[in-house]
């Protein structure tokens, strides 16, 4: 045989080999940061839920999904362990645990407790009926009236 005929085959199978060696590499890395989980630490669960770990277990996990509320997740359902800061700026909000500032809604951000929103300055009814009706008053005068001797058909 030809090497030219073998160089397709030898290219294939060393692609493959890069590939599974790069996955093989992601696998031992998510289990590493699985292993390394303590008490106390914030994560992501591959669906995207933020908690914190309660305990940890061989396979498995208690994660508090908010304040008493505790569920059991496989170790495997965890997709990412998060600093403090990055777990508390996704969690809580951006920098907000650092400063005083209120959160406020952007669409009540004018609003103070004693305001009320402003009242239209044109305090009169809309009569949409008259509009229209005026409009089919033109429409009518604009056609010529037709007398009893005239027909439609011409």
């Amino acid at each position: 045989m030809n090497i030219v005929t073998l160089l397709p085959f030898i290219v294939l199978i060393g692609a493959m080999f890069l590939m599974t060696r790069s996955a093989k590499k992601k696998q031992q890395a998510a289990a590493t940061m699985r292993n390394e989980m303590q008490p106390g630490t914030g994560i992501r669960t591959i669906g995207g839920m933020y908690a914190v770990v309660k305990e940890v277990h061989d396979d498995s996990v208690l994660l508090e999904v908010a304040p008493g509320v505790h569920a059991v997740y496989a170790k495997n359902a965890i997709g990412a362990v998060l600093d403090d800061d990055e777990y508390n700026r996704i969690v809580h909000g951006a920098d907000d645990l650092k400063t005083d500032t209120p959160v406020v809604p952007d669409d009540a951000s004018s609003l103070t407790e004693t305001d009320e929103p402003a009242a239209t300055t044109d305090d009169s009814p809309i009569d949409l009926g008259k509009k229209d009706a005026d409009a089919a008053d033109k429409a009518d005068d604009a056609e010529p009236k037709k007398t009893d001797g005239e027909s439609d058909a011409k």
